[in-house]
């Protein structure tokens, strides 16, 4: 987490000297707004997921289909609310149909015997296709303004997104060093086989945390759907499941299971929409941002490679 921290703070100051305007924050009708808090309020949506994904990687699992889980969850939200009006049926019916899919990705991972990579894959493909099935190929729009304050709105004028990831961030963190929950995934991730004969119940974790993942995706879908007051079941959480992977590699998180941190995946996130934003701010085409991307997750795949680090501790010895 501190590599991500310094990676951070790099990444502003250099914005900083660049243009003296980025650090700025005025006030405006009593909201917030600035560069920096436009990368905190576009980051939310994938702090959120990639909480979700630190805990799936983190009992040696992946989950490549949230992309698909995010516009499924807003096709879903979205027709609700735009057919019946309620708020309250439109995210519990949204967060509901993301449960339905992390369940369906842990079925297939526990009860299947599936790799991960492969049983997420299915959704993944077909996920979109459910989303357009439910638009019937249109991009709802969704003229409501409760639903709309998930995405737009301010709370003690700051922008509403980032204090719900904050908030569940919260929450992950007091189930993890508050309760047992952190100890069971670190040990069914660092060694499953002993994990089970300690007494952990490998199965139902795994299971748990995809629902889990799924979620998350769902929250994330409910963000991106009211940030743009519609649901775009082509486009919506398109390349999310890059960007969550990346901003738990980036936070500090194992690949390999095991060792995980929440707060280094905030970190890793807001690193990633600050480089974002850093590459449109400088004119550069936006094509190269999925280069850079690219190529942090090689790097940081090989500097966690079992046989780097074998040589690591020779050259150590």
């Amino acid at each position: 987490m501190k590599h991500a921290a310094f990676v951070l703070a790099a990444l502003l100051a250099l914005n900083a000297l660049l243009n003296p305007q980025f650090l700025g924050i005025h006030w405006q009708a009593g909201h917030a707004y600035g560069p920096l808090i436009d990368i905190a309020n576009r980051a939310a949506p994938l702090m959120v997921v990639a909480m979700g994904m630190t805990l799936v990687i983190a009992v040696r699992g992946i989950d490549i289909s949230v992309g698909a889980v995010v516009a499924i969850t807003a096709a879903v939200s979205a027709h609700l609310i735009n057919g019946s009006g309620s708020l309250a049926f439109a995210i519990v019916g949204g967060l509901c149909a993301a449960a339905a899919c992390g369940l369906f990705n842990g079925l297939l991972v526990v009860s299947g015997g599936i790799q991960p990579i492969i049983a997420t894959l299915i959704l993944m493909t077909g996920g979109r296709g459910i989303a357009q099935l439910i638009t019937d190929g249109q991009i709802l729009v969704i003229d409501n303004e409760a639903y709309a304050f998930i995405g737009n709105g301010f709370l003690l004028g700051l922008p509403f997104a980032p204090w719900l990831a904050l908030a569940l961030a919260a929450l992950l963190g007091v189930l993890k060093h508050r309760t047992a929950l952190g100890l069971f995934l670190q040990a069914s991730g660092a060694n499953p086989a002993a994990a089970r004969l300690a007494g952990v119940h490998a199965a139902g974790l795994m299971l748990a945390v995809y629902i889990a993942c799924g979620l998350c995706a769902g929250l994330s879908g409910l963000m991106i759907s009211a940030n743009i007051k519609s649901a775009d079941a082509n486009n919506a959480g398109l390349m999310l499941e890059l960007d969550a992977i990346l901003a738990v590699a980036l936070g500090g998180t194992s690949l390999l299971g095991g060792r995980f941190g929440l707060r280094g995946s905030l970190l890793g996130a807001l690193i990633i929409q600050t480089l974002t934003t850093s590459i449109y701010g400088l004119g550069i085409a936006p094509e190269v941002t999925l280069v850079v991307k690219a190529a942090v997750v090689f790097a940081v795949s090989i500097s966690q490679s079992p046989k780097l680090r074998t040589l690591r501790w020779r050259r150590a010895a």
